[in-house]
């Protein structure tokens, strides 16, 4: 068997690879760049079955996609967010504390679309494959959707921002749901005036990104190896990354 051969046959061509990385590497958490344009239909079909292409374990797919366009809706989300944002304000010590409240943490009302990405962790029943020892794979395979769907707006030119900020019980009640669904994230969704080249945290000092090869062990938890040459291409494709 040819190795080489069968690697270049299934790798993407260098343009298409390129664009795969150029997403991972130029997404960004939007909050206040958001403009008023509508994200057509055919667009967020796009989006939306990327996200449900997403891995899972067993195979359960265990999300459902709410999408959010109404005034209303989005007011008493934005209030849920107010009450939660003003609460975590009062966690930090200072003097992080008013960095934190001049933050813009959400586009709520900004953007044209909102999708609560969720977790059902009864589909498929109690026993699920993969998950028999691991029972929080329902809520990371929900995590891939969400990134599937980051990626591919990113490709579209849409900008997303997560919004964490809530208290899940009033997040629950501002969406109508149920109880026993887990929801994982809340999306804010929609076209931007422009994309920052760092992640705003990372440029407002919150916190510096860190270095990968402090990140990479071999072999066991906390062994570090600085010779090996992987660390010097991590370094490397870390600089390269860097806008």
């Amino acid at each position: 068997m040819n190795i080489t051969s069968d690697h270049d046959r299934h790798a993407f061509v260098d343009e298409a690879r390129d664009a795969v990385y150029r997403a991972i590497f130029s997404r960004r958490d939007v909050r206040g760049e958001f403009l008023p344009a509508p994200v057509p239909d055919t667009v967020l079909a796009r989006l939306l079955n990327a996200a449900h292409h997403a891995p899972s374990v067993g195979f359960m797919q265990p999300w459902n996609f709410l999408v959010v366009r109404d005034g209303a809706v989005k007011a008493r989300l934005h209030a849920a967010f107010a009450r939660a944002h003003a609460e975590a304000a009062e966690m930090f010590p200072e003097p992080k504390r008013d960095t934190y409240r001049t933050l813009k943490l959400e586009g709520i009302r900004e953007a044209p679309l909102g999708i609560c990405i969720t977790c059902d962790r009864a589909r498929c029943g109690p026993v699920v494959i993969g998950r028999t020892h691991m029972k929080i794979m329902d809520l990371y395979s929900s995590v891939c959707a969400v990134q599937n769907l980051w990626l591919a707006a990113r490709a579209e030119g849409l900008g997303v921002g997560w919004v964490s900020i809530f208290d899940p019980a009033a997040l629950r009640a501002a969406l109508g749901i149920p109880e026993e669904i887990v929801p994982v994230a809340y999306l804010c969704v929609g076209y931007v005036s422009h994309f920052h080249d760092r992640p705003e945290l990372e440029s407002a000092g919150w916190l510096p990104r860190l270095p990968i090869e402090d990140l990479v062990y071999f072999d066991a938890w906390g062994k570090g190896d600085t010779a090996d040459p992987l660390i010097g291409a991590l370094r490397r494709e870390q600089a390269a990354a860097l806008p």
